[in-house]
């Protein structure tokens, strides 16, 4: 049967603009728009806020600039469109700061919401406060979850006898970091003797880096310099530090806040010397993946 009447003229868009429906485009630098009322043509130099107004400036070929309300009235490439701001910096800000939360400060993998666990026998033994302070900052996520407590030792002269008296078996084991442990030291002795303490060598590993104070360990250029400076025997180091810095030192209070100063320019393990990283990370391996029927003891220097 034939429709003497045809299609419809009521169906589809029928009030659509000639030329079609304006589109939202966010102003990105560089497009080229048209101002449909004063016919000015330009790229999109740059976008701003002023007096709650979103303001775009348009650049034509002649270097020339005019301020137009974002917003509707305007063509890109004979297309009406509605010029919205461009949000894909934000976006991509946003995106890295959220990679950057899945992330620990030892750039592990963030478990959400997961409680610490029960403290394990096994642990990880630091020279002093401060050690254990930069530890717990970028490493201390990681350690709660696996449930390793870190013990201040006071200093390592009686090295020997602290293992004796922890006793490590193979559920207890136990991972030491000493300061200034390069050959010929003091410390290199030290631990000498501590690999000659029986029965106990395969349950323990020490390492250490090779700072005279873990201060160093942390990169200069976060403190502004180019290196740690060099302080001259006879002189302790970290009031030389503090001196050099022109930070007060005459107290042990002054010598806490210069470290509280330092440790707070630390955000994440790329803020300290590698040396300290892989003897942190390979500790904290030692005290939390189980030992192999096979493994051998490893006291390194």
């Amino acid at each position: 049967m034939v429709d003497r009447y045809g299609t419809d003229v009521l169906s589809g868009d029928w009030k659509a603009p000639r030329r079609g429906r304006s589109e939202a485009v966010p102003a990105t630098r560089g497009l080229v728009v048209e101002d449909v009322e004063s016919g000015w043509v330009g790229a999109v130099a740059r976008v701003e806020k002023a007096g709650g107004v979103h303001v775009v400036h348009l650049e034509d070929r002649k270097g020339r600039t005019r301020g137009f309300e974002l917003g509707p009235g305007f063509w890109v490439d004979g297309r009406p469109v509605t010029l919205v701001p461009d949000t894909s910096g934000s976006d991509a800000r946003l995106a890295e700061a959220r990679q950057a939360a899945s992330r620990t400060a030892s750039g592990s993998v963030a478990v959400a919401g997961a409680p610490a666990r029960v403290a394990t026998g096994s642990r990880l033994f630091v020279e002093g406060r401060h050690d254990a302070e930069l530890v717990e900052k970028v490493w201390g996520d990681d350690l709660r979850i696996e449930g390793v407590v870190v013990e201040l030792l006071d200093g390592v002269d009686d090295l020997a006898a602290v293992i004796k008296d922890f006793a490590p078996d193979r559920d207890r084991r136990m991972g030491v970091l000493v300061d200034h442990l390069v050959p010929g030291t003091k410390e290199a002795r030290i631990v000498e003797e501590a690999r000659r303490v029986p029965g106990y060598s395969r349950f323990v590993k020490v390492l250490g880096h090779p700072y005279v104070d873990v201060w160093q360990s942390v990169r200069p250029e976060r403190l502004g310099l180019q290196q740690w400076p060099v302080i001259p025997r006879g002189t302790s180091w970290k009031h030389g530090i503090c001196a050099h810095l022109g930070w007060p030192h005459r107290s042990q209070a002054d010598i806490a806040r210069a470290w509280k100063q330092i440790l707070g320019t630390v955000r994440t393990y790329a803020d300290l010397e590698p040396t300290l990283l892989a003897s942190v990370e390979e500790l904290i391996d030692f005290v939390t993946v189980p030992l192999e029927d096979d493994q051998q003891e490893v006291v390194r220097a």
